[in-house]
């Protein structure tokens, strides 16, 4: 069996049936938002110079992200440059206030954040809202793409007003593309089914250590011709160094999933491939796949991912790591990019 050819983070592809486009590599600006330590603005631009230099031309933000800091902090690095140049999408169902008179922020993970504090609302009058605070934020004149941001406990305010409300705004031109993103398969998958969404941002549940959404999202996906892009593909870390102490979806690791994520660098090494890499490029063998998205705190950061999104992957490492029942073996006889 052969290897793949290198991977181009600016390789592109549509969402769903909609008319938008994204790159194979996308940036997520969580980071930009400090989350988990703090970075500059002078750092934050370049990040955003390195993500284009090297290819990437696909962004995605939040208001959550240091409520509202990312969206600044990318709207500034963005100023002047070709609108037709990039796509980005930013989320909807928490909105922007000012921290009230001896009101203590909630952090969630950020620091060093504006006196801002989140609140639900995913109605249809709270979704126009954060899409024009997003458009104020990132000094922009359109947001590609607008997507459900973890309506875990407000599926049902999801069905009688939030999908309509986005699917309007979609068929009125404000927006290219609708979905939703989140941390967890099976609610997605009921969107999915019910809804005409182009695109889900599945974070975590298709990695080279968690496959659960093969059982039900990306079937789904398949057959309503709906994109996905993959996030959290190093699930919180432990994929980017599998060590005792490693975090897995941001909780120390137990010890046998850092077992298996040190078997599986093992036979990546054996096949001369960085685990990191093999991490990157595992999501697009599924023929849903639209983009990766990694969030990144520096310039070395968006360069060494790029690279790694580039490494050569021979297919027989896909098929020992099938073989060794490390991955589903139907994970590795798909082919998407």
């Amino acid at each position: 069996m052969g290897g793949s050819a290198p991977r181009a983070a600016s390789a592109r592809r549509r969402l769903g049936r909609s008319g938008v486009w994204v790159t194979a590599l996308s940036l997520g600006t969580a980071p930009l938002g400090n989350l988990f330590g703090a970075v500059t603005d002078r750092q934050a631009a370049a990040v955003l110079d390195a993500a284009f230099e090297v290819g990437i031309g696909y962004l995605d933000t939040a208001p959550h992200y240091g409520v509202g800091l990312a969206e600044e902090r990318l709207g500034r690095a963005l100023a002047g440059r070709d609108r037709a140049a990039f796509t980005l999408s930013t989320k909807v169902g928490r909105l922007l206030r000012p921290l009230r008179d001896g009101e203590q922020p909630d952090a969630q993970g950020f620091v060093d954040t504006p006196p801002r504090a989140r609140e639900w609302d995913f109605s249809a009058a709270g979704i126009r809202a954060s899409l024009e605070a997003s458009l104020e934020r990132l000094g922009l004149d359109r947001i590609d793409v607008a997507l459900l941001h973890d309506p875990d406990n407000h599926e049902r305010e999801v069905y009688e007003a939030g999908y309509a409300a986005l699917a309007a705004l979609r068929a009125q031109g404000v927006v290219g593309a609708i979905g939703a993103g989140m941390n967890q398969s099976a609610m997605p998958t009921r969107f999915v089914r019910d809804f005409d969404l182009d695109v889900v941002l599945c974070a975590g549940r298709y990695t080279l250590l968690d496959q659960s959404a093969l059982a039900d999202l990306l079937p789904e996906c398949g057959r309503r011709g709906t994109s996905v892009v993959f996030g959290g593909v190093f699930n919180s870390g432990l994929l980017a160094n599998p060590r005792p102490g490693a975090t897995f979806d941001y909780v120390t690791a137990p010890e046998q999933l850092v077992r298996k994520a040190q078997t599986i660098a093992a036979v990546c090494a054996r096949h001369g491939v960085p685990l990191k890499a093999a991490a990157l490029q595992f999501p697009l063998r599924q023929p849903a796949a639209a983009s990766v998205l990694v969030g990144c705190r520096s310039e070395a950061e968006v360069r060494e991912n790029a690279a790694l999104f580039a490494h050569p992957i021979p297919d027989l490492l896909w098929a020992e790591l099938a073989e060794s029942g490390l991955v589903a073996p139907e994970a590795v006889r798909l082919g998407g990019y």
